[in-house]
């Protein structure tokens, strides 16, 4: 017999546990809400760890794992399901959402907020005590499984749309934000193999590029991007071109942001 036969969710297991520093007790936290399997909330800005965050969550509690990433084309069908047209007949196929309601796995949706509005809707019977999943071109209730947990992430940025109150107030929430600067080096050095020396140097531009924001630049430089900056540095670059490429460049198109940002990084190094 199969594995997807006997483990309808064997493709979203974690299975090599993931790199994940803890800033607090994050990991505490998270486990006491899942041991009641509370609907959880991951809030801040972009790039800050909260994806890789649940991924180890996922792997410490031996969950799968069923990440949608959501953007602004995404509606409820795309969450739950549809019919399929087969040669000779139709068959529901369930989405990632009714999956994991389904058969016990955790759904993380990723920047939910960017969703459209119907797909929001769809969540409520099961981020409160009803813990339901109404397939209405269907017509089946799907009641969530007892392993079954819903965390959703968003970026709550005055820039981006934000969370109503009705779904907020349904789930915990935790706020993340970016490291401190030791442990951002020691995640940067952990993450691409350079030495401390220069893992501080990128996360030192980092910082100010971050100082920037709300002067022009909407968010600074991510953690994600100051490891880019670290890979590119273990592939021979300069640590300038490196921060130019993988931050400064990226970072935004407007003339005089880029003018701040290339300032910074001649001051930096």
């Amino acid at each position: 017999m199969s594995a997807i036969a006997t483990d309808p969710l064997a493709a979203y297991r974690v299975a090599n546990e993931p790199f994940y520093q803890p800033a607090n007790d994050e990991i505490s936290l998270f486990e006491a809400a899942y041991a009641r399997r509370l609907p959880f909330i991951l809030k801040g800005p972009t790039g800050c760890g909260k994806t890789r965050f649940i991924e180890h969550m996922a792997w410490r509690l031996q969950r799968p794992l069923l990440t949608v990433a959501c953007h602004e084309d995404l509606n409820a069908g795309d969450l739950i399901g549809r019919w399929l047209l087969d040669s000779d007949s139709t068959r529901w196929q369930d989405g990632p959402l009714t999956l994991a309601a389904r058969f016990g796995g955790i759904c993380y949706l990723d920047e939910l907020v960017e969703a459209r509005a119907n797909t929001t809707v769809v969540i409520h019977p099961l981020a409160d005590s009803r813990r339901i999943l109404p397939l209405a071109p269907c017509n089946e209730i799907v009641h969530a499984h007892p392993d079954f947990q819903l965390v959703i992430s968003y970026n709550p940025s005055p820039s981006r749309r934000e969370m109503k109150a009705a779904t907020r107030q349904r789930f915990c929430a935790m706020e993340f934000a970016y490291p401190d600067a030791e442990h951002e080096t020691a995640i940067v050095a952990r993450e691409t193999g350079l030495d401390d020396k220069r893992a501080a140097a990128v996360v030192s531009f980092g910082v100010r590029t971050r100082r920037l924001q709300n002067t022009g630049l909407d968010e600074g430089a991510s953690t994600r991007m100051l490891v880019r900056a670290a890979i590119l540095v273990t592939q021979g670059l300069s640590l300038t071109a490196a921060c130019r490429l993988a931050i400064v460049d990226a970072l935004s198109d407007d003339r005089s942001v880029q003018e701040a940002l290339h300032a910074a990084l001649d001051a930096s190094f």
